[in-house]
């Protein structure tokens, strides 16, 4: 069994009396994301807290990669604490310093570096943030989406092996609080760190989540993936699934994953003669899109596929879901295999031809953002198969995907065609 890097073990706290965290058990991995999701109050932020040592528990203990917190002596806990970032939900930007020099501020708070070498730290830093150019500039003078890039820079100078993401996408449209998730996550995946985020932003967070954790009347109520939340007979996990998730999927429209299996298995169960629906899986390079044009406008061009999808599948009775960062599963009751390739065919022209209608625009945007010379190349996939009632829905993915072709394109200099 892996070894956790942070452990709690009956650690309680109480305030005024009342017991926030009642006796919470939970393991959080290295190298993962969890998302630490409850109602408001349940103490997610001091959970936090405590991570952090901003707090202390009143009872309990709290490991780190084994070693019980309280017990280290200072050279320890200077080390422990070094290691782990603290990400504000506001940024916490000092507004009377420049970019650098928010940055610069652990490294000189805690190092014994000198000059010379934090400023190379945090010039490198920048520019892998892409901030090289603002980095004498001051956060008032910032877009929201740099200042947060800022703040996880000031976040990662340190080279933590934690990072603590306190609600990083509340007030944000679905586009931005997807593109402020999507960096957390391509972050991750570049310095290696072990993110613990708390978010109130179902689905969303999911996409990018290893792991949950429910806070629950002051235990942790539920620890697994999203599958297995969603699997999860207990009345809390249900209250909680049905007050936050909803209907939709904010950024795409289309069905939450919950309500899409639970639709599905509905129409499985008013079938009189046969248990199978066509399906149809559509897959969008959204990594390497980001890379390319950015994640806003990756997240964009999800935002209108999955537009696109509900326009023209649902009239037919189809039904959606966002199934992953870059998949989108169309379930087709009514519409055998054979019409369903022949309705992709003509869900295919229809796409290539909106995809050429913006080519002209992204290769406007790339030549302001990285020269004349940028070449790229993208598409969209699609694969359709026959669901079988006796398979679960990761195995109807998993043989759409077997069966994927392109179905629209984006080349730069004007290449198209699927």
């Amino acid at each position: 069994m892996e070894k956790p890097l942070i452990e709690f073990r009956e650690v309680t706290k109480r305030f005024n009396g009342r017991a926030v965290l009642d006796g919470v058990n939970l393991k959080i991995y290295e190298n993962q994301i969890t998302t630490i999701i409850g109602k408001s109050g349940s103490g997610k932020s001091v959970l936090l807290k405590h991570i952090i040592g901003l707090l202390n528990p009143d009872g309990g203990t709290i490991l780190f990669e084994g070693r019980p917190v309280n017990t280290m002596k200072r050279a320890e806990w200077d080390s422990y604490r070094i290691h782990v970032s603290y990400m504000f939900q506001n940024n916490a930007l000092f507004d009377s310093m420049t970019v650098f020099d928010n940055v610069a501020l652990p490294l000189r708070q805690t190092t014994r570096l000198d000059k010379k070498e934090i400023e190379k730290r945090v010039m490198t830093r920048l520019e892998q943030s892409d901030l090289s150019d603002a980095a004498q500039k001051y956060p008032a003078e910032l877009s929201g989406g740099m200042q947060k890039r800022v703040a996880l820079a000031r976040a990662l100078i340190t080279d933590p092996k934690v990072i603590l993401f306190d609600e990083p996408t509340t007030g944000q449209d679905p586009v931005r609080r997807n593109v402020i998730l999507s960096m957390i996550a391509e972050h991750k995946k570049k310095f290696g760190f072990t993110a613990v985020l708390i978010s109130h932003d179902i689905p969303d967070v999911y996409f990018i989540s290893d792991r949950i954790i429910l806070l629950w009347e002051g235990k942790a109520a539920f620890q697994g993936s999203y599958e297995e939340l969603t699997q999860f007979d207990h009345p809390m996990v249900k209250e909680f699934l049905d007050s936050l998730e909803g209907l939709q999927d904010g950024l795409t429209g289309l069905l939450s994953k919950q309500v899409f299996r639970s639709r599905y298995s509905l129409t499985l169960e008013h079938r009189e003669q046969t248990k199978t629906v066509t399906a149809i899986l559509f897959t969008l390079e959204l990594e390497k899109l980001s890379d390319i044009l950015g994640p806003a406008i990756a997240l964009e061009a999800l935002k209108d596929l999955g537009r696109y999808i509900n326009t023209h599948l649902d009239v037919v009775g189809g039904f959606s879901a966002r199934q992953g960062r870059d998949h989108i599963l169309t379930m087709l009751p009514y519409v055998s295999l054979q019409e369903a390739q022949e309705l992709l065919n003509r869900f295919a022209e229809g796409l290539q031809s909106q995809a050429d209608s913006k080519l002209q625009e992204l290769e406007e945007y790339l030549k302001t953002k990285v020269g004349t010379s940028a070449c790229y190349e993208f598409h969209i996939d699609a694969g359709v198969v026959e669901a079988r009632s006796d398979e679960d829905i990761d195995q109807i993915i998993q043989r759409a995907r077997d069966n994927e072709r392109m179905i629209a394109r984006f080349v730069c200099g004007g290449g198209k065609g699927s």
